[in-house]
């Protein structure tokens, strides 16, 4: 298979050519433009500062479908405490900038570059990319805890990162958020990597195959901006 040179047209090749490890094609750019018409085909940006950008479409895809939600015993009784105030779209910049300084001790620094960093909180102001935040207050001051953000395309939620600065607040955000897909008519989450994490919450793998033609399928789906806002 060959690795795909992008030019200006915003285009991609199918997803279904990527290399075995799931990349596809390297170079372009992160225009609105061309984000989207990456995640509609199933593709995704993930590289590090300096580096060119890389495209990908791993194979197996993991994914969750909202009502097969797994919430673990102890999660739901800090969920039933209500520690946390959880809002969708109060903080974005806050929470992209917070999951690209997160600690992983799996990964040699950041995806999240400052190239990223601009190019999603440009789609989160045309309102294709959201996120979603757990707060603790303490001595009288609101503090963000944790959250996560993604892309919501049809019918399909495209998860992208998650931190927390207090244990369980990403937990919370994360649950919160698939329950409200649910109820919004949401019936498929792209967690794209596999995780211990993501699994224990009831994600499973399915094949590039299996995923692009669910996408195909959900991507028809309209859902009302104005839910998302009624969540903040």
């Amino acid at each position: 298979m060959a690795l795909f040179l992008l030019t200006e047209d915003p285009g991609f090749p199918a997803a279904s050519l990527a290399e075995k490890n799931g990349l596809l094609a390297i170079g372009g750019d992160l225009s609105p433009r061309r984000l989207l018409a990456a995640y509609a085909g199933g593709i995704f940006p993930w590289f590090s500062e300096g580096d060119p950008l890389l495209w990908w479409s791993p194979d197996p895809r993991l994914i969750l479908e909202p009502d097969r939600l797994h919430i673990p015993g102890s999660l739901k009784k800090t969920l039933k405490r209500g520690t946390f105030d959880i809002t969708c779209d109060a903080a974005f910049t806050e929470v992209i900038t917070a999951c690209a300084r997160a600690n992983r001790p799996e990964a040699n620094g950041t995806w999240i570059t400052r190239e990223m960093i601009a190019a999603y909180v440009r789609l989160h102001e045309l309102g294709f990319a959201h996120s979603v935040e757990a707060w603790m207050t303490r001595d009288g001051a609101r503090q963000l805890a944790g959250g996560l953000y993604g892309i919501a395309l049809g019918g399909c939620f495209f998860g992208e990162s998650m931190f927390h600065h207090q244990p369980d607040a990403s937990k919370a955000a994360f649950v919160t958020l698939v329950r409200k897909l649910s109820d919004w008519g949401y019936s498929l989450i792209d967690c794209q990597m596999t995780t211990p994490h993501l699994l224990r919450f009831g994600a499973r793998e399915i094949s590039r195959e299996q995923f692009l033609a669910r996408l195909h399928e959900v991507l028809s789906h309209r859902v009302s901006e104005d839910r998302w806002q009624s969540m903040a």
